[in-house]
């Protein structure tokens, strides 16, 4: 009983005082008129709230996210599914889900009669705003009876995962001279005339079939090129994302490890889709996902999982200890780095296999812009990586992904050029 008493409202509590107050006067005055009255409005709130003490447990509810993942900037929704069971009618029900406010804002609803008979659909959106696991809950019910006088709160149901995945930007293209420096002969894949299809060749060995002589590359390169019997290589690609608290700049959706992020997913996933075995790994070589090409859909949920649950580590420099890509091509988005952190990326890197980076000017994430000084330390980590023979494209924070990636496309085919070259 003292539990139910515990639910009454202001309402309540004041009406049950004045009954009191009333068989007091009652018995002093010798009213027995006034007494009935003070009794009525004593027993009033109180059988109310042993009424909605007593109905309260009869609710139920249901909570369905869809989609269960959904990308930055997207639209999900929550599907609720009220009932309650019993012939005893209900009151006025306010329901109350958490919600976090990088998802929207908090939902509310009255249901003003809940039928016994059939389920109450209720919906509300989801607007995420920064990638990550999110719970959404729990579902609160308070249950109040017509008259105001009683209330009771109710957890209908816990937590649900959204998981928010980063925003995956379409690319094109791919970076020209797929392959070089990979596979036993160092092959390069060269574009032939407008509707003939690619071809690999190498230089020409003794005992090779005159017959495999690639004319068209060997007036190009003034020496014998033969063609390689082989399909197009589609080899592995390494995309390496640093994810360090003092790499990177800026608060919030705005961040420059939130563009990162979703430069790294959009470059995995269109990798993937474009045949490549990926393997994405972290400034310290820890692998997060690793899937063939022909993964499908569920590898773009484990590299979209991966980075929506991705914080930033607490390491100041770069530590690797081997080579990040596993003689593997290479392509790292790095924010802000070191002569030290350039000397630990270059330093296992293979310089015949291709290594590309886009090296992201993050002060510039601050809000003012970067200064000269540190602009000039971002183009000094530039030129290092480039003396060590890597591809490099510096990006800010108004740079589009697409154009990002077509510059790093153009890079890497100017880099495997010089490396054909060497060879």
């Amino acid at each position: 009983m003292l539990r139910a008493l515990s639910g009454l409202t202001t309402r309540g509590r004041c009406l049950l005082a004045a009954g009191i107050a009333a068989a007091v006067c009652s018995l002093v005055l010798n009213e027995r008129d006034l007494l009935r009255v003070a009794i009525f409005v004593v027993a009033l709130p109180l059988l109310v709230a042993a009424f909605i003490s007593a109905t309260r447990l009869r609710l139920g509810a249901t909570r369905a996210l869809r989609p269960e993942r959904v990308a930055v900037g997207a639209s999900g929704e929550v599907h609720l599914e009220l009932w309650r069971s019993g012939r005893l009618p209900g009151g006025e029900v306010l329901l109350e889900d958490g919600v976090p406010y990088v998802l929207g804002s908090r939902p509310r609803f009255v249901v003003e009669r809940l039928p016994h008979d059939r389920r109450v659909l209720l919906r509300y959106p989801l607007q995420p705003m920064l990638r990550g696991i999110q719970q959404v809950g729990p579902l609160r019910a308070t249950i109040t009876d017509p008259f105001g006088l009683c209330e009771f709160e109710r957890e209908l149901i816990g937590h649900s995962r959204l998981v928010v995945v980063p925003r995956v930007v379409g690319l094109w293209g791919l970076p020209g001279g797929a392959g070089v420096g990979a596979g036993d002969d160092g092959t390069v894949r060269l574009h032939a005339g407008q509707g003939e299809p690619d071809v690999i060749v190498r230089h020409y060995r003794t005992g090779d079939d005159m017959r495999k002589v690639h004319w068209r590359s060997t007036a190009r390169r003034d020496e014998v090129m033969v063609r390689v019997e082989e399909r197009p290589w589609r080899g592995g690609t390494t995309v390496l994302i640093d994810h360090r608290a003092a790499a990177h700049h800026g608060t919030g959706p705005a961040a420059s490890l939130e563009w990162a992020v979703s430069f790294a997913a959009s470059v995995a996933l269109h990798l993937r889709r474009s045949g490549h075995r990926v393997r994405l790994v972290t400034e310290h070589a820890i692998p997060l996902a690793d899937a063939p090409g022909d993964g499908g859909e569920g590898y773009d949920n484990v590299v979209l999982d991966a980075l929506a649950g991705l914080q930033p580590a607490h390491q100041r420099d770069v530590t690797l200890g081997h080579d990040p890509a596993e003689g593997q091509e290479l392509i790292a988005v790095l924010g802000t780095v070191s002569a030290e952190s350039v000397h630990e990326l270059a330093r296992y890197r293979p310089r015949g296999v291709r290594s590309l980076a886009v090296l992201l000017d993050t002060p510039s994430w601050a809000g003012s812009g970067s200064s000269d000084q540190q602009a000039a330390a971002t183009k000094d980590a530039a030129e290092l990586l480039r003396a060590a023979g890597w591809g490099v494209v510096i990006a800010g924070p108004d740079t589009p992904m697409p154009q990002a990636w077509a510059e790093l496309c153009r890079t890497g085919a100017h880099r495997a050029a010089l490396i054909g070259g060497e060879r």
